[in-house]
């Protein structure tokens, strides 16, 4: 995890099914309340993502193909699908959120390059339309993956400063 980097330029070599459906696998374990499983993965490859980049144009007003979704060779759309009133929307959706993250990062590891892209986009009705989105469930964004180039640079001075981030709970005054 200290290595991890978005990586937006890849080549066009992806997971296999296969691949993918191991580190799914994985990355399912995070948490989840009432084990609930309130996400699912849609993958994208070959002319799905040219169905993508029709849709993303609609969203924006232009006719033809957004190129975007073509920058790399498999796109994983993440759908958070709320499946209980009784647990808060939000909680459901940081769930669909960990499996993204978890995800990514085991292709990271695995050896793939990975970009998280979100966009304004992802709550239009012609996207949520391509992705065959149901009542409940709502796009939370892609995970591009692809091949790392020869030339990726590793990680360099991005070290988080832990101590900046943890805190006490405020003391009361009696």
């Amino acid at each position: 995890m200290r290595a991890r980097r978005s990586l937006s330029k890849v080549n066009d070599e992806a997971p296999t099914h296969e691949q993918l459906v191991e580190l799914v696998s994985a990355a399912g374990r995070v948490a989840d309340h009432k084990e609930l499983k309130p996400w699912r993965l849609i993958e994208l490859r070959g002319d799905d993502r040219l169905v993508l980049g029709r849709a993303i144009a609609k969203a924006e007003g232009r006719k033809g193909v957004n190129t975007k979704p073509l920058r790399a060779p498999l796109l994983i759309a993440v759908v958070a699908a709320v499946r209980s009133t009784k647990i808060d929307a939000w909680e459901q959706e940081a769930t669909a959120a960990g499996v993204a993250h978890a995800l990514s990062l085991l292709l990271d590891e695995a050896g793939w390059g990975v970009f998280w892209r979100t966009g304004d986009y992802t709550r239009a009705k012609a996207v949520a339309k391509a992705h065959g989105l149901a009542k409940g469930e709502r796009l939370l964004g892609w995970l591009y993956v692809g091949g790392r180039p020869e030339r990726s640079r590793p990680v360099r001075g991005k070290v988080v400063d832990g101590e900046r981030f943890v805190s006490r709970m405020p003391q009361r005054r009696r």
